[in-house]
């Protein structure tokens, strides 16, 4: 007999391959009652019954012995609790073979209202083991470190990649501990953990850690270990395993997001200019560089400086007047600089590199060497101060905001031994661009109300299009400009499938702050909207991020002493669709909609009001109204209902009256409205959403339910491609056909029953596929060699856009074409 250690029982690679293979095991769908419903060709190959000859019979006629009802009860309750069950049975193949399988049944679900469970199963097979040789070289040379300690924690075995990881020879690690060979890498604490798990015998996994080297002494890498206890035959804890793996680069990406989160809190918290500039350089030091300065432009001291040089509307002059604004060292009292702050200082470029700092691009020096010196003739005392100091390493960054230069800052080394790396220079880009934008909002802060109005008239939407699912027309009415520009926003969304999305609101509060932070949201809800994410959920996301930005304005407002903090916002958002007439939404803290039927009183749907945005921790509620056709849906904000002379039950029954008129085109109506209740300028802006519905025929829509077979996709191609003809778009029906295989098939493979096929002619003619999976396709380019995965880039290719949309019941896939 051939002896173990010599590989797997296998004659060939590809019967090697085959021990792991696990895409072909034989899969069926078995009912509760025991009713094959579901027959793979993985089964088919298994077993020899084609899926005619049991789809529909027993499964019992599968088995080589007789049943054990009572085996069969207890796996089929125990898979009802919602844990699966595996093990080993005898089969009958179709030529009478008998056949040794390893079972698996998953936990029950249902289809179609029926309890159903799946059944895979595969051949039992040889066990596949693995030579000594292969075991010695994995153990040796895998790229993770591992090594074996005693019960005295002292070194047994390791192997290569340790060794290299550590810099210390293996003949001196054997018969020593951690911390007599590594003093740098938190010995106490590894050894602490190592004595845990020889008392528990409870593994300890991915526990991470920084420190240093003898391999590389001068700069701190990260390490993720993980340790077990080794257990011999009887027993018994012999010693301790740990694997080691080098996380430096994901460390350090860590540390450098958080950084530059940090960042974003700490600088720029004023509109005041020399203070941004320290403020930065406060930040940077000893994070990043043990000596900063920041020198800017002396325009952007002024208030009617705009800082043009090195804009990009020409070519630069020559080099410009320069003052210290800010500068912070490991060393008390700054040393190393030549000027204080409020100094005037001259501008000196790279000499090697000035075209690309002129354009804007950092530069880095690694080794800063004086008899090559960054400075030219005539600074003696600079090259003084870098060797008396010892700076060895050096970053420039220049300071840019809105495509002008405003300023530059100097991050250099000195205690710190470990030179300047190309991670230093993005984390350096990232905290002067942040710190940039902060000053020149500083210097453009007089200029506030106007900027502030023009922002807010740019966020908010030119034209509005309902496409074919509704007609809409809006008013907004600014507040009064005693009090500032405000919050309200409102927004008309194109959807998949013909539908279209409806929002407004409001955020708290006055000023530049309102409006910034309502194109945030704006943005942000035209994003989600994308994302095809219902009303509550979509305001869920909202919330979150009013979250954030109330936590950014109260930091800033406490280093103002401002009263101004934004505190949150109101939002209502709905979406209607033409094909069902329902009209799904959810709301934040805002007014209810008003909805309008033909012939009909005005009536204020109940909706859950949910609370305003910036609040957190509460959850939202979504409803859904069905409309008649040409009903008119309104959405307001509060404004526009509230008054002194009134409350806002009066001002909701006063819209009511108001948009219950009849004979008035939408635009006039909107306007009219608005008129009418705010007939004096206001201390709130208004905003006013109308629109009239519409319903997509009947005689535009077709949808197919499909079985889950791959027979079936012919069948529906091909009804699919009739139906495009009688719609008379024939250029359509090759690139239909394309995409119905394509989506349908997919669903067929990949994808859970119930699946449907829905065809919509509106603007554009849009396909269709539900299911009852979650999971999305993924769009991917295939290689020359492969023989799949075009399907889906084709798709993309031929539409004029594609997506995916989640269901309470599964997914939507969706494709767009333009029709001619």
């Amino acid at each position: 007999m051939e002896p173990a250690h010599k590989g797997p029982h296998a004659s060939s690679p590809e019967e090697a391959r085959a021990l792991l293979d696990a895409s072909t095991d034989a899969a069926a769908v078995v009912s509760a009652d025991g009713v094959v419903i579901g027959w793979t060709p993985g089964a088919e190959a298994l077993l020899g019954h084609p899926a005619a000859k049991v789809v529909g019979r027993p499964v019992a006629r599968l088995g080589a012995g007789p049943g054990d009802p009572a085996r069969v009860a207890a796996i089929a309750e125990r898979c009802r609790g919602g844990t699966g069950w595996s093990g080993r049975l005898a089969l009958r193949h179709r030529d009478g073979r008998r056949l040794e399988v390893d079972l698996r049944v998953s936990p029950a679900f249902g289809i179609g209202g029926k309890e159903c469970f799946l059944v895979s199963a595969r051949e039992q097979r040889r066990p596949w083991t693995m030579g000594q040789s292969v075991l010695d070289g994995f153990l040796t040379r895998s790229p993770v470190g591992m090594a074996v300690v005693d019960l005295d924690l002292r070194y047994v075995w390791l192997n290569d990649t340790l060794e290299r990881f550590g810099g210390v020879p293996r003949e001196q690690r054997l018969g020593r501990r951690l911390g007599e060979v590594l003093p740098g890498l938190e010995p106490e604490t590894l050894e602490d953990l190592m004595r845990k798990v020889l008392a528990t015998r409870t593994p300890v996994n991915d526990y991470e850690y920084t420190g240093w080297s003898w391999a590389d002494p001068h700069r701190r890498r990260a390490y993720s270990t993980s340790f077990f206890p080794l257990v011999d035959g009887d027993g018994a804890v012999t010693g301790v395993c740990y694997m080691v793996t080098d996380v430096t680069e994901r460390w350090t990406a860590r540390q450098l997001l958080s950084l530059v989160n940090e960042a974003g809190t700490d600088i720029g918290r004023s509109l005041d200019v020399p203070r941004t500039a320290q403020e930065l350089a406060d930040f940077s030091v000893p994070r990043l560089a043990d000596f900063v300065i920041v020198d800017l432009l002396e325009p952007v001291f002024s208030s009617e400086g705009h800082g043009a040089w090195l804009n990009d509307a020409g070519p630069a002059p020559v080099w410009p007047a320069m003052r210290r604004a800010g500068m912070r060292s490991v060393r008390e009292g700054c040393p190393e600089a030549v000027a204080r702050i409020g100094d005037a200082v001259d501008f000196l470029p790279p000499p090697k590199d000035v075209d690309r700092f002129l354009a804007g691009e950092p530069v880095l020096v690694p080794l800063l060497d004086s008899a090559d010196s960054w400075w030219p003739v005539g600074q003696p005392e600079r090259a003084a101060r870098v060797r008396e100091f010892g700076l060895h390493s050096l970053i420039s960054v220049p300071m840019r905001a809105r495509n002008t230069t405003l300023g530059v800052t100097t991050f250099a080394r000195s205690l710190n031994p470990v030179p300047f790396g190309p991670d230093d220079v993005l984390l350096a880009r990232e905290l002067v661009a942040r710190a940039a934008v902060c000053v020149d909002n500083a210097r453009r802060y007089t200029r506030e109300h106007t900027a502030a109005v023009t922002l807010q008239r740019s966020l908010l939407p030119h034209a509005l299009t309902g496409g074919t699912a509704v007609d809409v027309a809006s008013a907004y009415l600014p507040a009064d400009p005693a009090d500032g520009v405000g919050g309200d926003w409102f927004d008309v969304i194109p959807l998949s499938g013909a539908r279209v999305g409806l929002v407004v609101g409001d955020v708290v509060g006055h000023g530049i702050t309102a409006a910034a932070s309502m194109g945030r949201l704006r943005t942000a809800v035209q994003t989600l909207a994308d994302m095809e994410l219902p009303p509550d959920e979509l305001l869920a996301h909202l919330d979150d991020l009013v979250l954030r930005l109330s936590d950014e304005e109260a930091d800033r407002d406490a280093a103002t002493r401002s009263t101004a903090t934004f505190i949150g916002a109101t939002c209502l958002y709905a979406v209607y669709d033409p094909a069902t007439r329902r009209c799904a939404m959810a709301r934040a803290g805002h007014p209810p909609p008003v909805v309008v039927a033909p012939g009909e009183p005005a009536r204020f749907p109940e909706i859950p009001a949910g609370p305003p945005l910036g609040l957190g921790g509460m959850a939202f509620e979504a409803a859904e109204i069905e409309l008649a056709e040409n009903s008119l849906f309104g959405l307001y904000t509060n404004g526009l209902i509230e008054g002194a002379d009134h409350d806002v039950e009066s001002g909701m029954a006063r819209l009511g009256e108001v948009l219950a008129g009849t004979g008035t085109d939408l635009p006039s109506l909107c306007a009219s409205a608005v008129r009418r209740l705010v007939p004096v300028p206001q201390p709130d802006d208004i905003a006013l959403l109308l629109a009239r519905t519409h319903v997509l025929d009947a005689d535009r829509v077709a949808s197919w339910e499909v079985p889950a077979d791959p027979s079936a996709v012919g069948r529906v191609r091909a009804e699919a491609t009739r139906q495009v003809m009688a719609w008379g778009l024939a250029e359509l029906a090759m690139t239909t056909e394309l995409i119905v295989s394509e989506l349908v098939t997919n669903a067929v493979r990949y994808a859970a029953p119930p699946i449907r096929l829905r065809l919509l002619r509106d603007a554009r003619l849009t396909c269709e596929v539900a299911d009852g999976s979650s999971t999305a396709p993924r769009l991917r380019h295939a290689r020359s060699t492969d023989e799949g995965g075009r399907g889906l880039y084709l798709v993309a290719r031929l539409t004029h856009r594609w997506g995916v949309r989640y269901t309470a019941e599964g997914k939507v896939i969706w494709a767009e074409q333009d029709i001619p």
